[in-house]
């Protein structure tokens, strides 16, 4: 991702305005084309089974990663990060390995370790990926990156032992279960909802948070350092979320985790609005980072708790789907709003969290019981 543009301006594109473009579309793209293709993969997988639907991903991201290495126009580069979306899919399916595979008192820690390494890989990645560019050549960059899905495609094949799946698919007593009736789940629609809108507002400060700074009166080298560190606070406090919601639903309900998270990060995304000192902004970024790290993990083991096992696949693609969702059309929203003024994008993402915590708190059923802890051995 860091070098794309200049990816772009290697392979011939020498306007700005068109490198920005190109960029933005092959950056787009993939989520985009996932999200829509997340719930089919999750049938086939559903089907036949979800480490070989995850293999067959991996396999082909070694093919996507080689021939980005080769192409000679920008379209390519566009052409196969679309292809990437599209013969991905992995994101929902290891999720919803996770949740098949833990004991239902340890889904949460399970999902919340899966997310951990989903939000600690893009902030990791593209420090690498900086770095490899500039030791071993753009091009070459993409052959390091296939060699690491070869390795990931590995470890899943040697270490990952698939459990015993429910026959036949997609099936139940009353017949094929549909897309309408995952959709139909008791929360389903309200946890795509708070998904979305979590990852809305977490990934809304991309184009504008360096705008921000700028406009607090930072230097440009300190905007530079500044800006590194708050993204740095937001991702590290996100994976920590993840991890502090499995003990959170221990003793309190889903509904009462996700509204208390958002209302927390809606209080703390204001303090960061209406803050200049660095450590604040840091502090309120990174509380606003694990409220949503909690509320995503909440909703994600909220709705495989409803999920049945034999469409496990299908629903965590409409969940994931949600997900990708809110990262395609966070910076879009982000770029329109903060280019009339930035002030109001922060504005748009508290009114957002104020709304799921409302929404949350009147219309999502609530089980009789929080998920409770393992029993106690006494013998």
């Amino acid at each position: 991702m860091p070098f794309l543009p200049l990816y772009i301006r290697e392979l011939g594109v020498t306007d700005d305005g068109d490198i920005a473009l190109w960029a933005g579309l092959a950056m787009g793209v993939t989520p985009a084309i996932a999200a829509l293709c997340g719930p089919l993969w999750g049938r086939v997988a559903d089907r036949f089974g979800n480490k070989i639907l995850v293999q067959r991903s991996l396999l082909s991201f070694v093919v996507v990663m080689i021939a980005m290495a080769y192409v000679t126009e920008a379209w390519h580069l566009f052409a196969l990060r679309a292809l990437q979306g599209f013969v991905g899919g992995y994101g929902a399916l290891t999720l919803s390995m996770a949740a098949l595979s833990a004991p239902r008192e340890r889904m949460a820690q399970a999902i919340g370790s899966v997310q951990t390494a989903q939000r600690l890989g893009p902030a990791i990645g593209p420090v690498i990926g900086g770095l490899l560019a500039s030791l071993v050549g753009l091009r070459n960059a993409f052959f390091v990156s296939a060699g690491v899905y070869a390795l990931a495609f590995v470890l899943m094949t040697a270490l990952y032992t698939e459990p015993a799946r429910v026959a036949g698919g997609a099936k139940r007593a009353g017949g094929r279960v549909t897309f309408g009736n995952i959709l139909a789940l008791e929360n389903f629609l309200l946890l795509m909802v708070v998904i979305f809108g979590f990852q809305l507002v977490d990934r809304l400060f991309g184009p504008i948070l360096p705008l921000h700074l700028d406009q607090l009166g930072f230097s440009p080298n300190e905007v530079t350092i500044l800006a590194g560190v708050l993204f740095s606070a937001l991702a590290v406090a996100g994976a920590l979320g993840n991890q502090v919601a499995g003990p959170l639903l221990v003793r309190l309900t889903p509904r009462v985790v996700i509204a208390g998270a958002a209302l927390v990060g809606g209080v703390a995304l204001i303090g960061f609005a209406l803050s200049s000192n660095p450590w604040l902004m840091a502090l309120t970024l990174g509380i606003l980072g694990a409220c949503s790290g909690v509320g995503m993990t909440a909703a994600f083991t909220a709705g495989g708790s409803v999920i049945p096992p034999e469409v496990h696949g299908s629903a965590f693609g409409f969940l994931t789907g949600a997900s990708l969702v809110g990262i395609a059309v966070s910076p879009v929203l982000s770029g329109l709003v903060g280019a009339r003024s930035i002030r109001i994008m922060f504005g748009v993402g508290v009114g957002v969290l104020v709304l799921l915590a409302i929404a949350v708190r009147r219309v999502m059923v609530e089980p009789n019981l929080p998920i409770e802890p393992p029993p106690v051995d006494e013998s």
